[in-house]
């Protein structure tokens, strides 16, 4: 996954746990990820989507944690924004007849599941509360 969907994902998340249960704006969250508000917004879709926030607007409008951040473990955030492999993409037009080629794909398929299904593993153990917990 080579860019900052899930560190984006992660800071928002962490700064709606940090919030002491109050509604959270987008404009809020944007200006400590230092980000567009858009961007935000569609990171808050993802999550909602995944029910770990809840969004209402208005003018008394914004995100909150859908639950108790000790429920919320970080290979589901992970697992929520996930849209490519940690390794990155493969070549889709690898020469046919290349013995290499031909077989390259299927072997790296391999591999990065491996390498997936081990940062999934190591995020397990880890919840939203206890990250929280290293910024007090």
């Amino acid at each position: 996954m080579n860019n900052t969907r899930f560190a984006t994902a992660l800071h928002i998340l962490t700064l709606l746990a940090d919030s002491n249960e109050e509604w959270i704006s987008s404009e809020w969250i944007a200006s400590s990820i230092n980000v567009n508000p858009v961007v935000v917004r569609r990171e808050l879709s993802v999550l909602n989507e995944a029910g770990l926030v809840l969004s209402r607007k208005g003018k008394a409008g914004g995100s909150a944690l859908a639950k108790n951040s000790s429920d919320i473990t970080l290979d589901s955030i992970y697992r929520a924004v996930k849209n490519s492999e940690v390794l990155g993409k493969r070549n889709e037009k690898t020469n046919p007849q290349c013995p290499i080629g031909k077989e390259i794909n299927a072997k790296l398929d391999g591999l990065f599941s491996s390498i997936d299904d081990s940062v999934i593993r190591e995020l397990q153990g880890r919840t939203l509360e206890s990250f929280v917990a290293e910024f007090h």
